[in-house]
């Protein structure tokens, strides 16, 4: 069995069924009655067209779902319709749904569950593996979203840097369970940039692989965090890094600068040195410059002031860490990392101490303390 093809036929398949008339929620549920009855058949009997199949039989399905609630003359009325399988559907059609799995209405986590689901076709137990919950409540999440949207017109205009955020999000969850969830928003990412001519969503592509190309020497064989300053570069993507600089390219020369390709402008500057040493700081410091005007965050201001520690020195780092809100995530990390550049190791060790209370997950809490503990053991001697 193809999962690949069937990953990649369920949002097409969908998409007909909503375009046809059907209830989002309803046609969802139809598709995914359709893939289990393709598991079934397939291995024995592979059909010429398998999107055509696909659609016959959710199709069908529906059918089948809303005659109990049909007079019979509208059951049949409907049967006529049942239009002949052959082409299906179209690129616009896939962004619509993009949209419609990213709609404004959604809480975050559902659009996130929603999009893996309808578009990335995983399933229910996929997803909540990957989250690290119970599959019930996946489900329940999953079918709250259905809801949501159910109401929503398919035709309506989506925002794509909606779209861009929520599978930001997903990239940003990494690994967990038997999908790779990174991977996952890669490939949905480069469906969209297909789909529509939009330099954000190149950009996004971009920084996407430049992140990802480094994902093997993130972590020791033991599992612990290994920092960009510390990472075996040999160990990166080179393939992965040069497609993501050209993409790249090709997204700022349509001079539409966006926060997405100015990351990714970061990162692959990252990417472009052999160490942290050669990096180019200078450079790194003029495009947070240009992020900052194009989304002035906290987060953005802190990186920023990593950058500038290493540009200007480390009390030009802390001058501008000072001017950046403490409760910001990982403030008390980078206060302690330009404190220890800056000589201060007491103070540093303390501070990692600190962040190591406030980490997000266990991986970044034992880095943190383990910097703390080698201060502390430089302090005693």
């Amino acid at each position: 069995m193809d999962e690949d093809l069937l990953r990649t036929l369920t949002p097409r398949v969908l998409t007909v069924l909503v375009r046809r008339g059907a209830d989002f929620a309803a046609a969802e549920d139809a598709v995914q009655e359709a893939l289990v009855e393709a598991v079934r058949v397939w291995p024995s009997e592979r059909p010429r067209d398998p999107e055509g199949w696909l659609v016959t039989v959710a199709w069908r399905r529906f059918l089948d779902a809303t005659r109990a609630e049909s007079s019979r003359r509208r059951r049949e009325e409907r049967r006529d319709r049942e239009p002949a399988t052959g082409p299906t559907t179209s690129r616009d059609d896939s962004l619509q749904l993009y949209f419609l799995c990213a709609h404004p209405s959604l809480t975050p986590s559902s659009a996130v569950a929603l999009t893996l689901r309808a578009v990335g076709g995983l399933t229910t137990r996929q997803i909540a593996a990957a989250y690290l919950v119970p599959e019930t409540t996946m489900a329940q999440r999953i079918n709250r979203a259905k809801r949501t949207v159910a109401g929503v017109r398919f035709d309506t205009p989506g925002d794509v840097a909606t779209v861009l955020r929520v599978l930001y999000l997903v990239f940003n969850e990494g690994y967990s369970g038997d999908v790779d969830l990174a991977a996952e928003a890669i490939r949905l990412t480069r469906r969209l940039s297909l789909a529509v001519e939009h330099p954000e969503v190149r950009g996004l592509l971009a920084l996407m692989l430049l992140h990802h190309a480094r994902h093997a020497a993130r972590t020791a064989p033991d599992g612990s965090l290994v920092p960009l300053a510390e990472q075996d570069r040999s160990r990166w993507d080179t393939g992965a890094i040069a497609e993501a600089v050209a993409i790249l390219q090709a997204a700022l020369a349509r001079d539409r600068l966006g926060e997405f390709q100015a990351q990714a402008a970061i990162a692959a500057l990252h990417a472009d040195a052999t160490s942290t040493e050669a990096t180019d700081w200078v450079q790194v410091v003029e495009w947070y410059d240009e992020l900052l005007r194009l989304t002035d965050t906290p987060v953005v201001r802190l990186n920023r002031a990593v950058a500038l520690g290493e540009a200007d020195g480390p009390r030009a780092g802390l001058a501008a860490l000072a001017e950046v809100d403490a409760a910001t995530p990982r403030h008390a990390a980078v206060a302690a990392f330009l404190h220890e550049r800056d000589g201060d190791l007491a103070g540093a060790a303390r501070l990692y101490a600190e962040a190591a209370l406030a980490a997000g997950n266990l991986a970044e809490r034992e880095h943190l303390i383990r910097r703390a503990a080698r201060l502390n053991a430089r302090l005693r001697d």
